[in-house]
């Protein structure tokens, strides 16, 4: 016997742990979604669910909790400001997925398309369209058309693993 078989670990039979303490053990890219509130106030958070749906027409989907500090104005917005970060804005990233009040304290974005909150120094961003809004329990799966974007200085990927940022490593 190899000492992988001799080790076990415990089996987990809570949903909720289980799903939690499996999720963070899947590496996922990592973006930031930026907003405005009706009165123009700027939110955003840092997301882990981007993904492509099709390229014809190009269209991209992310998860939120309806019960987020900025679903609100998912909720009553038309258009969004996806960011791809890299791993010079770890910093950013976490300030984003920090407390909600301090989101935008400092200088790390300004006002980009339509207003939006244009984050500095990314990869790469887009403008999104919100076209469909799919609650799911307490949460949403929110698609977008892609209506433009832009590209910066290519940078080192980020990930987000065990509840952390890192870089990608050697290749595996």
């Amino acid at each position: 016997m190899d000492e992988h078989s001799e080790q076990q670990e415990p089996r987990i039979v809570d949903d909720v742990t289980a799903f939690k303490l499996a999720f963070r053990r899947l590496a996922a890219g990592v973006s930031i979604v930026t907003a405005r509130t009706p009165e123009g106030r700027p939110v955003g958070f840092t997301a882990t669910s981007l993904a492509s749906l099709a390229a014809h027409p190009p269209l991209a989907t992310f998860n939120m909790a309806r019960v987020a500090s900025t679903w609100p104005a998912i909720e009553q917005t038309d258009h969004v400001l996806i960011h791809i970060v890299g791993a010079r804005n770890r910093a950013v990233a976490a300030q984003l997925a920090a407390d909600n009040d301090k989101r935008f304290d400092g200088d790390h974005w300004a006002p980009g398309p339509l207003g939006l909150p244009l984050i500095k120094d990314v990869p790469a961003w887009m403008l999104g369209r919100i076209v469909g809004r799919y609650p799911v329990h307490e949460n949403a799966v929110i698609v977008v058309q892609i209506e433009d974007g832009g590209l910066g200085e290519p940078d080192e990927a980020m990930l987000y693993h065990e509840r952390e940022f890192l870089r990608p490593g050697e290749p595996a």
